[in-house]
């Protein structure tokens, strides 16, 4: 049967409907005895869209058909764009900036973590703090071990499923950032910098520091930044947080904080209130009109005329300024130097080459791109007085087309696991997977804190006891599983990638039948013995490179 003409094919359209078209026996070609399924479903619907192309040549804007190939075109590109959408993934951040004033952790931080919220699960948590006491001793004492910032999040988040990401430090400026273990094999590339400005870049207790890291295959930046003091200082500010987006990263072959897709940019960033008197500040807070307040905001002033400003947003600034209380009270400085209050503390993000467009009046939405951000929640906690300073919040949700879908690595326990004897792990990885004989796949409990928080560990090289075209297995030994049994997780770390590449399903180790105080020793107790002993410390846990 010969093809339709190109004339022929536009009068069989015209006043056709979507449904109509879809109707419409396929023209005929030399693949038409092919499935229309699969690549030849593509080819034809190829040469449909080229024979609508030739017929749209003839069209007139006045033509009758010109409106109808108009609507039916717009129903299609709906129904596909309702098609991808459905395969978007949303992710919830929360994210809090605190110039914690030296102080030690409060008793609870429920409020400010949000965790008795009904909403969705957050995702991800990403605490920035701004003056964590850096005293000679306590410093020291951090460096060798996790300070008590990080120990008390870890201790709040770890039973609730977060595991700590990352973090990093400099002086008083510390950057946390907790994920549900879920996504971990899909949180990659994780690196972190620091950018002293105190001092003309000698010191750190001013300057920034970031985590970047490749999230469902796309690129994020947070960066936590302390700017300098006072209210003659805004081009200082203004060029420190220049010079901290330009040394970010400099040198390595990652792409610039602003260069990422997302850049969440948050801290103390000291802008101050300019021009108005404190007793006119002072009374606008006390009547709520904070509007008056916004156009002599020195931050908001530099984002009209800076450039690279521009493209930052930022949420309403509907709370209280931030800064300076009374310890423990909603006062504001009652002290001689009776500091004008301010909005020093802030949460502002920037997409790349995105055109944002407001959707509500408290948030804001980005139109159709591979990703977008919304903020939810704006806000500051008043109830928190262990510094001068209050906690902001800010609250987002993303949604994202997933670049990565599948994780590197699929692991999973054999059989019934107990230290009864030696058990074993299955695991496969996708064909380029950069794997290394310094991989490792270690035991956690299920409220595992962080990557270091492990049980024990297998090489994946060294441990290995079987292996096929499909998967490898290895083992680890009975007398290193714990006795007492309960519910714990496989992770696969990559040395390459330096993170957790693959994660199994909870699953239980049964209690162990013999006392405890009748164990055998190692040598009886398993037919397989390891290279390394993962408890003597020494050359595998140099070998483990984290």
């Amino acid at each position: 049967m010969a093809s339709l003409s190109s004339e022929d094919a536009c009068q069989h359209s015209q006043g056709l409907s979507l449904n109509d078209l879809e109707s419409l026996p396929t023209v005929r070609s030399r693949s038409a005895s092919i499935s229309s399924t699969g690549s030849s479903g593509r080819v034809q619907l190829r040469h449909r869209v080229a024979q609508l192309m030739a017929c749209v040549e003839d069209i007139s804007s006045d033509d009758e058909i010109h409106e109808e190939v108009s609507r039916t075109l717009d129903e299609a590109f709906l129904r596909w764009g309702k098609k991808l959408k459905d395969k978007w993934q949303e992710f919830r951040l929360h994210l809090v900036t605190w110039n914690v004033g030296t102080a030690s952790p409060p008793p609870d931080v429920t409020s400010l973590l949000q965790l008795n919220s009904l909403g969705p699960t957050t995702d991800m948590y990403i605490i920035g703090l701004q003056e964590v006491n850096s005293r000679i001793t306590n410093f020291l004492s951090d460096l060798a071990f996790d300070d008590p910032w990080s120990v008390f999040f870890m201790t709040v988040l770890s039973p609730l499923g977060y595991i700590k990401l990352s973090s990093v430090r400099m002086q008083g400026l510390l950057l946390l950032i907790f994920v549900k273990h879920i996504h971990l094999p899909f949180v990659r590339d994780i690196h972190t910098h620091y950018t002293r400005t105190g001092l003309y870049g000698y010191w750190g207790n001013k300057g920034g520091v970031s985590i970047r890291m490749s999230l469902f295959g796309h690129t994020i930046c947070f960066m936590n930044c302390h700017l300098p003091a006072h209210m003659e200082n805004t081009e200082q500010r203004l060029d420190d947080f220049e010079k901290i987006l330009e040394m970010q990263f400099e040198g390595e072959d990652i792409p610039s904080p602003m260069d990422h897709e997302i850049l969440f940019w948050f801290g103390d960033l000291n802008f101050r209130i300019a021009d108005y008197g404190i007793h006119f500040v002072r009374e606008s807070i006390n009547n709520k009109r904070f509007n008056l307040l916004w156009e002599k905001d020195q931050l908001n002033m530099a984002k009209k005329k800076e450039v690279f400003l521009k493209e930052f947003k930022e949420g309403p600034l509907q709370f209280k300024p931030t800064y300076k209380f009374d310890l423990y009270s909603e006062v504001y400085d009652t002290s001689e130097k009776k500091r004008k209050p301010a909005w020093t503390d802030r949460i502002l993000w920037k997409v790349k080459n995105l055109c944002e467009v407001a959707s509500k009046e408290s948030e804001f939405s980005e139109e159709e791109n591979p990703i977008s951000v919304t903020l939810n929640n704006y806000v500051s906690h008043m109830s928190y007085g262990i510094s001068d300073h209050k906690p902001v919040t800010g609250t987002f949700k993303l949604e994202m087309k997933p670049l990565v879908s599948d994780p590197l690595v699929t692991l999973s326990p054999e059989g019934e696991w107990s230290a009864e004897h030696d058990v074993f792990i299955r695991y496969s990885t996708v064909p380029e997977f950069p794997s290394s004989a310094w991989d490792w796949i270690g035991l956690f409990q299920v409220t595992f804190r962080h990557v270091n928080d492990y049980v024990t560990y297998a090489w994946v090289e060294d441990d290995e006891i079987s292996s096929n075209k499909d998967s490898k297995q290895v083992y680890m030994s009975a007398s290193e599983i714990p006795k007492m049994g309960g519910e714990f997780l496989l992770c696969y770390y990559s040395n390459n990638l330096q993170s957790i590449v693959g994660i199994s399903e909870p699953f239980q180790i049964q209690p162990s039948k013999t006392p405890i105080e009748g164990d055998l020793p190692e040598e009886e107790s398993s037919w397989l013995q390891k290279p390394d002993n993962p408890e003597s410390g020494g050359d595998s846990e140099k070998r483990k490179g984290i």
